[in-house]
């Protein structure tokens, strides 16, 4: 949270005294011309300890620009401007100034984690910038008090959603009754466990044991030997796979042979890799993406993506994909960038590979399903819809 309010500080004190045409751009952004070449800015975790996030959302928004450029009835170019924000906060706040006051970006799409998305909000809204988080999914990530961010959109769901959603499923369909939580301590963390300790409870289930670690620890022996006797028969790990993954491979060699639960974070191919497959069996996790019974059009996108960089998508892929081609759809609706574009992007009734869905325009979040996947060997074999009322 400091650098959240580090990043707002300095934000703040290099904006102050400057109207948005001190960017160059107009106070409400501009018309485009037939022909000219649009800016989109892509402001990612390119490295840092969670690029795996970055690097997938990065490729996916490029991909989507470049087929952008391919199509013949378009009225204009598109070019994505990358910037690395390193997964801080402070750092994607320098990043987005920079490419909204020296590269003169219509829009931003980035970054892939919450702290650092939150960062951008304030500096875009100020510059009418509409900026598009991809997968920032922490409760409350869009709200400037009581009101959300004018330019900040996100078109994944928020944790409260995917925590309530996975406690539901595994109180209803998994018929456990007994959860044990290890959580990151970070708002992504705690705002998933406390959410799925609510709905667990509210679903007849009790929280036997909670434990929580920091991001970067890499031994998690004391604290599995600390609940493995409370009798859970559920375990929910609320946080990134880069530990995730450990906690995974550590608890399954003590001996924690129950289903392990989780969120989006669980999503990336590391997972396998940290965890080693044969402990991803009974491993379910929830996702905005799926390849389970893929529909054409994802299928098309995970050639294109898979052939552009010898390597599957994910849902971190899939989230940013949708983003850019967000952005780029308005864009071409109103060939303009500024107030125009952000409020094309509020109306917006947009069909993208993780669904079809419109704003609320309280919360600037979609209304999208939640998918549990369940794993066999670390691959996903089965997805299941959950509705959280």
């Amino acid at each position: 949270m400091w650098k959240v309010l580090a990043a707002g500080t300095m934000a703040l004190t290099m904006l102050a005294g400057c109207s948005s045409s001190s960017t160059g751009k107009e106070e409400t952004g501009k018309k485009l011309n037939e022909g000219d070449t649009v800016k989109i800015g892509l402001n990612f975790e390119l490295s840092g300890d969670v690029s795996s996030y970055g690097q997938a959302e990065r490729n996916a928004a490029q991909l989507a620009i470049e087929q952008y450029n391919e199509r013949s009835d378009t009225k204009f170019k598109a070019e994505g401007v990358e910037v690395d924000d390193k997964g801080d906060a402070a750092e994607s706040t320098t990043q987005a100034i920079k490419l909204i006051e020296e590269d003169g970006v219509a829009a931003i799409v980035g970054p892939a984690t919450s702290g650092a998305s939150i960062a951008t909000y304030e500096v875009a809204t100020q510059n009418n910038t509409p900026v598009i988080s991809p997968s920032a999914t922490q409760v409350n990530a869009m709200m400037n008090g009581e009101t959300p961010y004018e330019y900040a959109w996100r078109v994944c769901f928020e944790d409260s959603y995917q925590g309530a959603a996975m406690a539901i499923y595994s109180a209803d369909t998994l018929k456990c009754k007994k959860a044990a939580i290890i959580n990151e301590t970070s708002d992504y963390g705690q705002g998933l466990a406390n959410q799925f300790e609510t709905t667990f409870k509210e679903h007849g289930g009790e929280v036997v044991a909670h434990e929580q670690y920091n991001a970067g620890d890499t031994d998690f022996a004391s604290m599995l030997t600390k609940i493995k006797d409370s009798g859970f028969d559920v375990l929910y790990i609320a946080g990134y796979y880069s530990e995730a993954g450990l906690i995974i491979k550590q608890a399954r060699e003590d001996g924690i042979d129950c289903p392990i639960v989780g969120a989006d974070g669980f999503e990336s191919e590391k997972l396998v890799q940290l965890a080693g497959k044969e402990n991803l069996n009974e491993v379910w996790y929830t996702t905005a993406y799926t390849t389970v019974n893929a529909s054409d059009e994802l299928n098309a996108f995970i050639d294109a993506y898979t052939k552009k960089y010898d390597q599957a998508p994910n849902m971190f892929s899939a989230l940013a994909y949708d983003a850019t081609n967000l952005v780029l759809d308005q864009l071409e609706a109103t060939g303009a960038t500024g107030e125009e574009l952000n409020e094309a992007i509020k109306k917006a009734n947009f069909e993208g590979i993780t669904g079809s869905f419109t704003f609320d325009e309280k919360t600037h979040t979609p209304v999208k399903s939640v998918m549990v996947v369940n794993q066999v060997d670390g691959v996903q074999t089965e997805a299941t819809e959950v509705k959280v009322d």
